[in-house]
This record gives C-alpha cells, sequence and structure tokens, in this order.
C-alpha cells in the first residue's frame, strides 16, 4: 500500500500503523490531505483498496494554548485514531494495541498524565475509548504505571550504558550488531582499551557536570562471554556508589565462578541469565548451544552469591507449540527468579530468521503471552515496564515482572526516558535529557567494534561536545 500525504510527518506513522495490519498490497493506496482554519483541522482520506476509491473526510477542533510540540503530538494521534477506525471499519480487523504504534506505549501514557490530558486512575479507560487498545493490554499498562516505583526526574541523575557486542554465536532471531567471540577473539583486549578511554573520557563529563551516577547497565552481546581477567580490568574503572549495578550474562554456558566473583568483587548487585526457552530442541534450531542444566548450575552460582537474578524467555520461537511454552513458564516459576522478562518473538531485519519465516508459526503467541500473565501473577509477580518492537508477531509485546520488590531502575528509567544515560562502546547511544523542556537528545557511537577501535578519539570529541 503506498501513502501520499501532504504531511510528511504522517508518513512514519502511517506506515507503522499500516505494517501493524499487514496491509502490503502494492495496488492498494492511501491519500492524505490536510488544512487548518478556525481552530479546525479538515482531513481528506481518499483509499483504493482492491481497486475500489473511498472519500473519508474527518474534522476536529485544535486547542491554540498547547505549545508547538503538544500540538504536532494531538494533530498525529488525531489523523492516526481516524486512520485506524477506517482501516479496522474496511477491513474487519482490529489490533490489541489499537492505534499505538510506538515503542513506549507506558511513556505515551505516563505523558498523557504528566500534561493533564487524563488521571492515572482512568489511564484503562482512556486508552481503550480513544486510541482502541483493547482492554487487557489498557489493564497491564495501568497496572504497570502503579507498580513503577522510585522514579526520580532529575537532570543530575544519570546511568551508565557499557555495551559489549560480542556474543559465543549468533541466535537465528537476533539483528542485534553483535560478533561471534571466535571472530573477534584477538581484539577483545583492545577494544577494552578503548572502552576504558571512553569510562575516563565520562569521568571528566561526570565531574565537570556535576552529574550523580545512578545505575550502571553492562549490556550486550554478552558480556559474560569476555574472560574473568578482562571483566576485572573492565569492572576496576566503573568505581562509582551506585543505586543498582547490573550486567547480563545472557549465556549460561558463559557463566563461571571466577567471573562471577569479579562481579561480586566489584559491587554488581543484578545479573541476567537467559534461558529463552527450556526445550533443547528449540535451542538447538535457534542456534543456543547451552543446556539446561547449565541454566541450573550457573543460577546456583548466582543465588550462592546473592546476585538478584533476571531470566528472559521468549515465546513465538521457531517450532514452539503452546504446551512447549507452558512447560518453560512453569520450570521458570519453579526456579522462582526475581525479575521474569517475557518476549514476544520480532522478526527482525538482519535476522538470519528473516530469509526462513517458514519456521514461525503466530497462531499461539497471543495464548501464549496470556498464559504467562496469568501464571506470573498467580504466583506473585507484578509487571514493571514494557516495550514494543517493530515486527512482532501479531504487534505484541515484551513485558518485565518483578517479585518482593526487586524492580530493575534501569530498565524503568529507559523505558521511561526519565534520565540522561551515557552509553559507551561500540553501538552505545547516549541519551540526554532535558525534564524541564521536555526534550531529549540522542548521540550514537559508530556500530561495529572494529570501527569503535578505529575511531576511538573522534568518538571521545563527539561526547565532550555532547555534554558540553
Amino acid at each position: 500500500m503506498t501513502i501520499n500525504t501532504n504531511v510528511e510527518d504522517y508518513i512514519i506513522e502511517f506506515q507503522d500503523l499500516l505494517k501493524l495490519f499487514g496491509l502490503n498490497s502494492i495496488d492498494d493506496k492511501i491519500e492524505h490531505e490536510e488544512s487548518e482554519e478556525g481552530g479546525l483541522v479538515h482531513n481528506k482520506f481518499l483509499l483504493t483498496i482492491n481497486g475500489c476509491q473511498k472519500e473519508f473526510f474527518y474534522d476536529y477542533s485544535l486547542d491554540n494554548s498547547l505549545n508547538a510540540l503538544r500540538k504536532k503530538s494531538y494533530k498525529k494521534r488525531m489523523v492516526k485514531n481516524y486512520l485506524y477506525k477506517i482501516i479496522a471499519n474496511e477491513y474487519h480487523l482490529s489490533l490489541s494495541w489499537g492505534s499505538l504504534t510506538g515503542v513506549r506505549p507506558t511513556k505515551f501514557a505516563r505523558d498523557l498524565v504528566i500534561h493533564g490530558e487524563a488521571k492515572e486512575h482512568i489511564i484503562p479507560e482512556i486508552l481503550t475509548r480513544d486510541y482502541f487498545v483493547n482492554s487487557q493490554k489498557s489493564r497491564l499498562v495501568g497496572q504497570i504505571l502503579k507498580n513503577q516505583k522510585g522514579i526520580i526526574r532529575n537532570d543530575n541523575l544519570i546511568d551508565l550504558y557499557i555495551n559489549i557486542p560480542i556474543c559465543p554465536s549468533r541466535c537465528l532471531y537476533c539483528s542485534f550488531i553483535s560478533s561471534e567471540i571466535k571472530r573477534v577473539e584477538n581484539r577483545v583486549d583492545e577494544y577494552i582499551d578503548c572502552l576504558i578511554k571512553e569510562i575516563d573520557c565520562v569521568k571528566d563529563i561526570i565531574n565537570k557536570k556535576a552529574f550523580i551516577v545512578r545505575n550502571i547497565y553492562i549490556g550486550g552481546g554478552t558480556p559474560s562471554v569476555l574472560t574473568a581477567s578482562q571483566l576485572d580490568r573492565l569492572l576496576s574503572k566503573l568505581r562509582f556508589p551506585v543505586h543498582e549495578f547490573t550486567v547480563e550474562c545472557g549465556r549460561p554456558d558463559t557463566v563461571t565462578d571466577d567471573k562471577l566473583d569479579v562481579l561480586k568483587k566489584y559491587g554488581v548487585t543484578r545479573i541476567s541469565i537467559n534461558p529463552q526457552t527450556f526445550c533443547e530442541a528449540t535451542l538447538k534450531r535457534i542456534g543456543r548451544k547451552q543446556k539446561n542444566s547449565q541454566v541450573l548450575e550457573a543460577y546456583t552460582k548466582a543465588l550462592e552469591r546473592d546476585f538478584v537474578v533476571n531470566m528472559d524467555i521468549i515465546a513465538g520461537l521457531p517450532g514452539e507449540k503452546l504446551g512447549i511454552f507452558k512447560r518453560t513458564v512453569k520450570t521458570l516459576l519453579d526456579l522462582a527468579p526475581h525479575n521474569l522478562t517475557v518476549h514476544t518473538l520480532s522478526i527482525k531485519n538482519g535476522a538470519l530468521l528473516r530469509d526462513n519465516t517458514t519456521l514461525v508459526d503466530d497462531r499461539d503467541v497471543d495464548k501464549m503471552i496470556d498464559f504467562a500473565e496469568e501464571e506470573f501473577a498467580k504466583n506473585g509477580y507484578k509487571p514493571y515496564y514494557l516495550y514494543r518492537q517493530k515486527n512482532q508477531l501479531k504487534g505484541l509485546e515484551n513485558v518485565g515482572y518483578y517479585r518482593d520488590e526487586h524492580l530493575c531502575m534501569f530498565n524503568i528509567e529507559s523505558m521511561e526516558e526519565t534520565n540522561t544515560i551515557i552509553g559507551i562502546g561500540a553501538g552505545a547511544i547516549s541519551k540526554r535529557v532535558f525534564n524541564l523542556e521536555n526534550r531529549i537528545e540522542r548521540q550514537a557511537n559508530v556500530k561495529f567494534i572494529e570501527d569503535y577501535i578505529a575511531r576511538i578519539e573522534e568518538m571521545l570529541e563527539k561526547k565532550k561536545e555532547f555534554y558540553k
């Protein structure tokens, strides 16, 4: 389906909505015109569907007291809502998340509260009535807003994110810019040297700007693919008195006693051990070499050292039916980690799975997500953060759960965009949040390890300029 509109800002919004509906016919098209007169915004849609043209008209009033940014946001929402209604009616379809196409539904809802468009206790009703979100997803957003604790909007509070874009092997579904360890093994020490240079640069920025580091998160990739001595060298440069320090150890086959001892030595409080599934046939199919016994062994070692542990699973993995996913959920609940994250499989550009989508069957994926949510609630887990990705099966979502007050503040602050995050390493993105101005600026490092090493001095200068 092709789109023509005289409002450039709407093209991406329209395209995202059409993708969620699965409308890709090159014979169909949308033409849109917008004009404004006397506080009214006039919209005309001309839809060509299966060779048949239909016209639609939509007028709405615009509050001229809104600032330019909120006015732009409001206009996008109104016209996208109407387009959603047109398509839903014409095709007799509906989407779980209604007209919401963004990554952060909870941030969207929170912004409605902050800007006086809704009270927090009626957010579920607003999402269902005005944005066509189904009642279950609306309630989920309402629960997450209530469960998110510890948010402090202070431009001097920052988080650090350090990226280790290296993995033992590449998973079938992964599109992250990560290198297999065997390909870059001879450059890892050099990469850590450059990370340390950037950390030293960031320390100078922190001192000059009087920033306070609240949380540190080392992600990837698989940071635990580094040796114990490499981890020691890196972590020794991160001596900040933080609220929370997380290191992803996602692949249990990379977790060893000596590595966990190093993490404990430098004050790491939280790690991720990610089974993704407890079906070993699926693990082999998606390119993960771990055994279930290694998950249990890594988890036991982590608990012995008093780490808070998160575990990830994925709904909709190739070859998995509802019964297999249910067994994974029940095994996870038997282990009872502090945090659980349920991802919906995303068919990402650049992933190996993109070239073999016949392996994917999405018929049960919504039932999988519903089952996990119900079982987690029965076992005392509460949802605390949520995000969506493009090309997720049935337009669904990823949700993090916690028990016993073990929320991950970095996840909340990252998804709600309440705090500045300084990104360090290849592919890391720095995000500077100006809360009083309701503004966010972003700066990305180069994506590949080899480029990062070659251009480290350029990265340092850009970071200094970004935080002037």
